[in-house]
């Protein structure tokens, strides 16, 4: 299962990203985030901890990064595993981010449909508030 979600900003990828490379704060513009930790920030194979305001603690580790396009965060429990990518494009109306979820394993049926729900319903208000962050603070800049 995959859930995937756009918007389209005037800040730079380069503004965008700085905010993602702040993980303790991700839970100031993602309302699905009660807190978020990875050892070396946000680098190829920093692993860490995301705790969703709704479940358990889940452990992450950062699988890719490209500075300024792109990141990927997977989390794996027991017979399940979440893949996040985050990705900033660059068109003509500005920078588009893209928030991709996917889930797999044993337990995706279930699981999949229990957070799919959540995760569709909470992409579209994450996305809209990290645009409000990034533009306010290159508003300010």
């Amino acid at each position: 299962m995959i859930i995937e979600h756009s918007i389209i900003t005037t800040a730079k990828p380069e503004t965008v990203f700085a905010i993602y490379a702040q993980v303790d704060e991700w839970k100031n513009w993602d309302p699905d985030t009660k807190a978020s930790y990875l050892s070396n920030g946000l680098t190829l194979g920093s692993q860490g901890k995301l705790t969703p305001t709704k479940g358990n603690t889940v452990p992450m580790e950062v699988t890719a990064v490209v500075p300024h396009q792109s990141f990927t965060v997977t989390s794996k429990i027991p017979l399940f595993k979440m893949v996040f990518d985050h990705e900033l494009t660059t068109t003509q109306q500005g920078t588009r981010i893209t928030h991709r979820v996917q889930f797999s394993g044993l337990l995706s049926f279930v699981l999949g449909k229990m957070l799919g729900k959540q995760v569709d319903q909470g992409l579209p208000i994450t996305l809209q508030r990290l645009k409000e962050l990034a533009e306010s603070l290159e508003t300010k800049g």
